[in-house]
């Protein structure tokens, strides 16, 4: 069966499209993927504005277009933080459903961090023990802990890449000041949120997905010579002072980084660096898989009932 995943998140427009059974390992065919930062388009009450709808709506289009192009049978249509916290979020996803007649949904932060939990514990197995998974998002850092399928622990904090960026960091390059800021706002909210269970975790194996965390460890391959398929806490204490330093177009050289990255990389490495503390984590097993994958295994799973 041809399946397209179209991830509507708060930096892209990704649709997916992988042929799938159940059973079987879900194998991508094509994709196509659009940077449009949805909540660079928010106006002072809350909404997206017309233009980013607009611009949102051509985006759906010319998903549904490819996907259809490639005789995918079913679209898998979900939203993240962006539309989740926009005023009219819900109007949005509407009109996408009627023109298009697919079923554009929301999820739950908390469903996000049990969906990409899913595809980590595929992807490694049950030898991988209790596992731990992090993901940063552009809107919203994931946490999910446990030894089955279905996570024992889940959380959705406000901490994502793009959201602290647009919050915190203004400037080019940024302040020592902006960056103290958000540094003492990350660790605050961590702290103040963070379960026992996670605080106090007795997990054995941490993992992480997201472009974010790949893109991480791909820098911290280049300057300490690390494996790209790991972060080293060891290094994220380097990099992170590195990245703070540099311009965005200096950061925007760097390998696997594009200049919308490059703005929203320095965020994202303070947030790395600061859960990794917090928990205790020397190193973090990059996985490939994450939550697309897990909305075509959990869908699967459904069909299979």
């Amino acid at each position: 069966m041809r399946l397209g995943v179209l991830d509507v998140g708060s930096n892209t427009i990704h649709l997916q499209v992988m042929d799938a059974h159940q059973g079987a390992r879900p194998t991508p065919t094509t994709n196509l993927k659009v940077e449009l930062r949805l909540t660079e388009f928010l106006q002072v009450d809350g909404s997206i504005s017309q233009v980013g709808v607009d611009l949102l709506i051509k985006s759906i289009e010319d998903a549904v277009v490819h996907a259809r192009e490639f005789n995918t049978q079913e679209i898998l249509a979900f939203a993240t933080s962006a539309l989740r916290e926009a005023r009219n979020g819900a109007f949005i996803i509407d009109l996408i459903n009627k023109r298009f007649e697919i079923d554009l949904q929301i999820l739950t932060g908390d469903e996000e961090a049990r969906i990409t939990f899913l595809a980590v514990r595929r992807w490694l197995g049950w030898s991988a023990g209790e596992i731990l998974v992090l993901d940063i998002g552009g809107g919203s850092l994931e946490l999910a802990m446990g030894v089955d399928e279905s996570p024992t622990q889940a959380i959705s904090l406000p901490l994502g890449a793009g959201r602290l960026t647009r919050e915190f960091l203004a400037n080019d390059p940024f302040t020592s000041k902006s960056i103290k800021s958000l540094e003492n706002y990350v660790t605050d909210t961590l702290k103040k949120n963070l379960p026992p269970t996670l605080s106090q975790h007795d997990a054995n194996h941490f993992v992480a997905t997201s472009k974010t965390f790949r893109t991480l460890a791909r820098i911290a391959s280049q300057w300490y010579g690390d494996s790209p398929k790991f972060l080293e806490f060891s290094s994220i204490l380097g990099v992170v002072p590195r990245l703070s330093d540099m311009n965005r177009a200096q950061r925007a050289d760097l390998p696997g980084v594009s200049n919308t990255r490059a703005q929203q990389i320095v965020a994202g490495a303070i947030v790395a660096r600061t859960t990794m503390n917090l928990l205790n984590i020397s190193e973090l097993e990059i996985c490939p898989w994450a939550l697309r994958e897990g909305v075509i295994l959990r869908w699967l799973d459904w069909m299979e009932r």
